[in-house]
This record gives structure tokens, C-alpha cells and sequence, in this order.
């Protein structure tokens, strides 16, 4: 059984390295004899990251990229079959909103700036667009890979105030389920492409906004524990079982699906 959900000497190529949720899994995948490539601006950023996957005894490898360059992911690519000689799994992870592309509770959807709300659909759908047919293509060619695509609640109903976020990450959702039957079909059943879609984590970006200063909850985050069966907000490492799983051959006929790990937010009606 365990064999079944090992990823042992799978190459795993994860985006947007320098983050938190990155972090947690590139540890957790190293932990389990992948090895990683992690993309990010500045391979400074993940310095401390590498140290915790070789004190793990993992074995991970920084390349700097822009996810919005084909040029650059083209050269990375072959930077990276030069290092390890396959691509086994991509970790579409990059993401993110700006303030101008959110809805602030005194204003209305009229004050969106559509400049902003452009750049977010850029880094959130284009950035897993692009990088995921630069590696696909490799994969397709292989006949072998797994793409896992980041998503989030904010696609599957309406959570105020991040618009741009929320219909960035819904076309993400469906470009991962598009490019699950392109895979399949047209390169065979050894090509899978998912999504999961994190609940609710209190991390840097969020803290501020859920949390008051003495830890207690904002109103918004009263709101989002109200609606969340399980009654807390997620711990980062909980996403950390669904990709291994989503990533191993425990998962060979499962592919163009998004799956929750949310405490039971998007099965709650609030009633």
C-alpha cells in the first residue's frame, strides 16, 4: 500500500517557491524522496527553504523564472531536464490579488480598478497557463505527469470583496479541467491535471484581515469559522496528504477535478 502512494525520485517542479503553502509541501514531497525545482524571482528567497529540505534529507535545486515569460520557463525547462533528465510533477502554486482588483467595505464593484483586476487574472490564470504548457509539453512527451493546480474557495461562491481573486481562480478552475481532457485524450491516461482548493489559512497576506492584534477573530474571520463545520481555520501542513495523494499512483484515474481541503466550508449552507 505504501508503495502505491510513494513519490519517491519523482522530479516535482513547484512555482512561486518562496511562499508559505510552497514551503510546507516542498518539504513534505522532499521528505518523501522527490526531488525539486523551485522557481522563484530571486533564488535568494528560498535559501532557507533549501536548508530545510537538506536537513530533511531531500534534495532540491533553485532556478530563477518569471511564470508570465515563456522565454524564460523555456530555458529553465531545459535547465532543469539538463539537472535531473524528467519532469514528473508541476505545482502551479504563484498566486495572488491586489488591492485594487478587491471591493473595500465602503466601496462598491464600480471603484475596482481595472488595471489591477487585469494584472491579477495575468498572475493567477496565466501564471498556471503558462507554465503548465511549457512543462506539459514535456510530460506530454514522456507520456508521464502530474499538473496540480492551486485554487481556492473564492472560485466556487462569491466571498466579498476579492473580485479580481475570485474570477481569476474560477477560469483557473476550468483551464484545469479543459486541460485534464486534452491530456488524457490526446497524450494518453498517464497525463492527469487537478486543482485543490484550500479553505481558509491564517497566514502573512491574511493575518490582518482575519485576527485582531490580541489573536481574537475580526468579524470576517467570525464569519469564515461560522461557515466552517470542522469550527477552526486550517493548518498549512493539512494540504500536504491531498497533493501527495493527488501526485502518486493512488491517484492514476483521477484527473480534471478540484478538491477541497476546507473543513467542510463548501459543503455548509450556513442554515
Amino acid at each position: 500500500m505504501s508503495k502505491m502512494f510513494g513519490i519517491e525520485n519523482k522530479v516535482a517542479v513547484i512555482t512561486g517557491a518562496s511562499g508559505a503553502l510552497a514551503g510546507s509541501i516542498a518539504t513534505s514531497l522532499a521528505g518523501s524522496g522527490a526531488t525539486l525545482a523551485l522557481l522563484t524571482r530571486k533564488k535568494s528567497s528560498v535559501q532557507s527553504l533549501l536548508d530545510e529540505i537538506k536537513n530533511v534529507g531531500g534534495h532540491a535545486k533553485a532556478y530563477e523564472a518569471d511564470i508570465l515569460s515563456e522565454d524564460s520557463l523555456n530555458k529553465v525547462k531545459n535547465e532543469i531536464l539538463s539537472d535531473f533528465g524528467k519532469i514528473d510533477i508541476l505545482l502551479n502554486i504563484a498566486g495572488g490579488n491586489l488591492p485594487g482588483a478587491t471591493v473595500a467595505p465602503d466601496q462598491t464593484i464600480f471603484d475596482i480598478s481595472v488595471e489591477d483586476f487585469k494584472k491579477v487574472t495575468e498572475l493567477n490564470l496565466n501564471g498556471t497557463l503558462i507554465p503548465s504548457l511549457i512543462f506539459g509539453k514535456v510530460m506530454s512527451e514522456q507520456k508521464q505527469g502530474v499538473i496540480i493546480n492551486y485554487s481556492s474557495m473564492a472560485a466556487d461562491r462569491v466571498i466579498t470583496r476579492v473580485a479580481g481573486y475570485s474570477a481569476s481562480k474560477a477560469a483557473m478552475e476550468n483551464f484545469t479541467k479543459w486541460m485534464a481532457v486534452e491530456m488524457a485524450t490526446k497524450f494518453g491516461n498517464g497525463l492527469r491535471v487537478n486543482a485543490i482548493a484550500p479553505g481558509f489559512f491564517i497566514g502573512k497576506q491574511n493575518r490582518a484581515l482575519l485576527t485582531n492584534e490580541d489573536g481574537s477573530f475580526t468579524q470576517r474571520g467570525k464569519t469564515i469559522i461560522n461557515n466552517t463545520p470542522m469550527g477552526r481555520f486550517g493548518e498549512i501542513d493539512e494540504l500536504n496528504g491531498a497533493i501527495h495523494f493527488l501526485c502518486s499512483d493512488a491517484a492514476r484515474f483521477i484527473t480534471g477535478i478540484v478538491l477541497p481541503v476546507d473543513g467542510g466550508f463548501s459543503a455548509f449552507s450556513g442554515v
